[in-house]
């Protein structure tokens, strides 16, 4: 048995990791609780640092889920690994072995372009799988590669779209897309998964 804590950005995700993943790592003996950092939407290292250090002394091993566009404070050369680094070593020393740390490339919106189809469904705009998919193709069927800026990043591009309501919609797309279409569609998610999965052996 694994004591797993995941720390979340907003709500959106937690209520993504507690339909999705707690599930699916019960059948492993991964117990995850998820966990709201600070009061959400403040992603920042010196927040990350104290509620890591917390949790890493409650659970045997602790995650990360913020979104790469949601990380505050970042240099304009800074990347994923270059994040999740900092993550690592705002940690005690003693601890770091807990932390599995992860930054959701570019954002949990990125995710639910994996099924623009699934996404037309549960919004109930006609016509928005075409606008996803042309999206898509933009960037080589890749949806974690949604970017070109802040404000043109996933949630954005949804928002000017449909009526997006972020804790709503999103659990609902992600959850009708399912976990394994996600992982197949998503190679970091995936990597973050298969990280977890092996928590268990």
């Amino acid at each position: 048995m694994v004591r797993l804590a995941i720390s979340v950005e907003g709500q959106t995700e937690q209520i993504f990791v507690d339909r999705l993943l707690v599930p699916y790592f019960e059948k492993l003996e991964i117990y995850i609780s998820s966990i709201l950092l600070g009061n959400g939407g403040d992603v920042a290292i010196p927040r990350i640092k104290k509620d890591l250090n917390n949790l890493a002394s409650s659970f045997d091993k602790v995650t990360t889920l913020y979104d790469f566009y949601g990380f505050r404070g970042k240099s304009a050369d800074e990347n994923k690994e270059s994040l999740e680094q900092k993550i690592i070593d705002c940690v005690a020393p003693a601890l770091q072995e807990k932390i599995i740390p992860y930054i959701q490339m570019y954002e949990f919106e990125g995710l639910l372009f994996s099924s623009p189809e699934k996404m037309e469904a549960e919004i109930g705009n006609k016509g928005l799988s075409n606008w996803a998919n042309d999206i898509l193709d933009d960037f080589n069927q890749n949806p974690e590669a949604i970017n070109n800026s802040e404000q043109t990043a996933p949630s954005k591009r949804l928002a000017s779209k449909v009526i997006y309501i972020k804790t709503q919609h999103g659990p609902n797309i992600a959850q009708a897309i399912g976990l394994k279409k996600l992982r197949e569609i998503c190679t970091g998610f995936n990597d973050w998964i298969t990280q977890l999965e092996a928590l268990a052996i």
